[in-house]
Formats: structure tokens, sequence, C-alpha cells
């Protein structure tokens, strides 16, 4: 069962309506998730951004929720840089502002976190990575592009059965400004409504 007050942002999230314009854009995502479902696999789903820092964290989190919350089994959702840096900490206060249990794990230039979803669900640990990093999986994932750079950087992901660009803004445009809070909940709420809607479109 989710924690409670992630159920609450949930009912009001899934009622966001989504362009046809993004649907397109998810609809890669979908079809992969639904083969594997069909197939009777474990889905693993990577998500990639340059630094591993916003994007590809909320991506990451958000996937496994929606996964939970439609009950599609066997999902495992990670995330990677092409460097890695930190996980700012501003993506962990929208995901906590959202209803999400954060736990700071260890200090330093980069922080590891445990992000509880739901009470009875392993949490998922957060710490920023390269995407080929020993945490993430070798084979038989898809490789999800949140960013542009990442995207244009990374033409090919080795071990990689798909790669699907599902591009967000970055709320890093409005770092140190009075907006800065407001904007990561926004994008953490696109990226929340969006994957959503992908695991809604999955039939079990």
């Amino acid at each position: 069962m989710l924690l409670e007050k992630i159920s609450s942002t949930i009912d009001v999230i899934k009622n966001v309506q989504i362009s046809d314009e993004r649907k397109a854009v998810l609809k890669p995502l979908i079809d992969f998730i639904q083969g594997k479902v069909l197939a009777n696999k474990t889905i693993n789903l990577n998500f990639i951004c340059t630094h591993n820092s916003r994007r590809s964290h909320l991506s990451q989190v958000w996937a496994q929720v929606a996964a939970h919350y439609f009950n599609v089994k066997n999902v495992y959702c990670y995330s990677g840089g092409t460097e890695a840096t930190a996980m700012f900490p501003m993506a962990a206060k929208a995901l906590e502002l959202a209803g999400l249990k954060i736990n700071n794990l260890s200090k330093g230039d980069n922080p590891v976190y445990s992000i509880k979803y739901a009470e009875n669900e392993h949490p998922i640990i957060a710490f920023s990575k390269t995407y080929d990093s020993e945490f993430n999986p070798k084979s038989e994932f898809a490789a999800i592009m949140t960013c542009n750079n990442a995207d244009v950087g990374c033409p090919f992901i080795p071990g990689a059965e798909k790669r699907i660009p599902v591009k967000y803004d970055d709320p890093k445009a409005f770092d140190n400004t009075p907006q800065q809070a407001e904007k990561y909940t926004e994008r953490s709420n696109q990226i929340a409504s969006e994957m959503l809607y992908v695991f809604s479109q999955i039939k079990l």
C-alpha cells in the first residue's frame, strides 16, 4: 500500500491531461513495458540524464511509484548519468513534498538517499552514478533519455534493448531564484503525471 500522502498526490496528478504530442513521445515506453508484461519478463528501466542529479532521479522514482500504483509486477527502475555528480537536494525535497519518505543515509559530495513510497516495499536507493554503474543493469533494459545532452551525447547505450527519448526541461534553470521550489515541484508533478499515464496504459 502506498504511503497515504502519495495516494492523495496521485489522486490529483492522475487527472492531469497529457497532450497528444507527449502521448506520442511516451508510446515507445508503453510498448516496451507492455511487451515485457506479455512475455512475463522482468521490466528494467534505466532513466539517463547528463549528471544524474534531477530529472533522471525524479523519473526513476515516479516510474517505480506508478508501477506499484497500477499493480504492474517485476518493474525495477534505475537512473544514471553520463557523469556522476550528486542528487540535487531540491529534487529530493520535491519528492518529499509529494509524500515520499526521504532519509539521508550518508553525507559528503554525493549523498545517498533512501526513498520510501510504500510501507512494505523496499525503498529506492538514490545517489548520483553513471548509467553503466555496477548498481545498474548491464543488459535487457530500456534506456530512457530524460535530457537533450544525454540524448545527443549517448547515441548508443551498451546493453540496452531499447533507447527511448523522453525529455524534460531542466528545473536547474531556476536554481537560486524565488521560483526554485515551485519549478521543481512543477517538474516533479509533470514527470509523475506522465509515468502514471504510461503505466495506466499497460494491460495485465
